[in-house]
């Protein structure tokens, strides 16, 4: 076992004041290690969207039936409250492992030299998001499941995984100014699809809304709008999104333009392929658990896809001397 170091009186009054200054100063992560510690937290704001899920359509979403603790007598769930009391409290308690990542990548941005704020920032924005969604959470539970408050829940937990997107692709990136690799034309019909996939994921809220998994086994409250039409309406914006991903490919294409918007929107047209065999198969069978808890991870990964899109049209100078090799950077950046 190493030998511990010495901790001064002043060492002690600097980590009281400003532990992350403390740690910066005394250690220096690598490139890697600040990639990987934003892929960590990218992977578990997702983790937390199909745990979320998992509680809704097991019927859990009131297990705990009040916040912050379990129950009004105990802080953690009782064998009387049996198997959705456990799913419930298990997934309360993944945002403490969730805020371990984030910290994790808040520690290792704030260390790497030389210092980048806008990374560090990133980080903190993650904090800040995971803070206020576990507090809209416990609202969530203290007003019975309310679709409306249920939606909301997603949407921030949305929001979490475009920060937590950004953070990591920006750890892949160097710190200067932004230089476009690609026209006028093709950014706008980039964002036409960015504005239809924020649009598609939130009619999808609503479809979940008024749909028929309410999250307990109790009488929840839906939003009060016809189910089919809504969920067709879904799936003509998921056509839509297919359809401008597949001009937008062929656009690239005709343009000449750099491996990298090419393959990630050929990365994205798969992802919605997958993902709307997965929808329609769950519209006809009446709404398997399995096969909607499947969606909600799809839904995850097409917006992630759709953000490695529009990341993709540019590119920042001054990348670290030490990233992957070919061969590494292609599993990582696929994983």
């Amino acid at each position: 076992m190493g030998r511990v170091p010495h901790v001064t009186r002043a060492d002690a009054v600097a980590l009281a004041r400003n532990p992350l200054a403390l740690i910066a100063e005394r250690w220096t992560p690598t490139a890697r290690t600040v990639r990987r510690a934003a892929l960590a937290a990218l992977v578990m704001s997702v983790v937390i969207v199909v745990t979320g899920g998992a509680v809704r359509l097991t019927g859990s979403g009131l297990g705990c039936p009040t916040w912050p603790k379990c129950t009004d007598d105990s802080l953690t769930t009782t064998s009387a409250m049996g198997f959705h009391g456990v799913i419930e409290f298990t997934n309360r308690m993944l945002t403490y492992v969730l805020c371990a990542a984030v910290g994790w990548a808040i520690i290792a941005a704030r260390s790497e030299k030389p210092w980048r704020r806008d990374l560090t920032r990133l980080g903190w924005a993650q904090f800040w998001i995971v803070m206020s969604n576990a507090i809209l959470g416990g609202v969530v539970v203290l007003v019975g499941l309310n679709p409306y408050t249920v939606a909301a829940h997603f949407l921030l937990s949305t929001a979490l995984i475009t920060v937590a997107a950004v953070m990591w692709q920006r750890t892949r990136e160097g710190s200067g100014a932004p230089r476009p690799l690609v026209g006028k034309a093709v950014q706008q019909l980039v964002w036409c699809l960015v504005a239809a996939a924020v649009v598609l994921i939130a009619v999808g809220t609503v479809v979940t809304g008024a749909g028929p998994h309410a999250g307990d086994s109790s009488e929840v409250d839906r939003m009060h709008v016809n189910w089919e039409n809504v969920a067709k309406l879904h799936a003509v914006l998921a056509w839509i999104v297919v359809t401008l991903t597949f001009a937008l490919w062929f656009v690239l294409k005709a343009v000449d333009a750099p491996r990298g918007p090419l393959d990630r929107t050929r990365d994205l047209f798969l992802i919605l392929l997958g993902q709307g065999v997965i929808g329609y198969v769950q519209y006809f069978t009446d709404l398997p658990e399995a096969l909607v808890g499947l969606h909600m991870f799809g839904s995850c990964l097409v917006w992630i896809g759709v953000l490695r899109v529009l990341l993709s049209l540019r590119e920042r100078p001054g990348v670290a001397a030490d990233l992957p090799g070919p061969a590494a950077e292609s599993a990582l950046t696929r994983a």
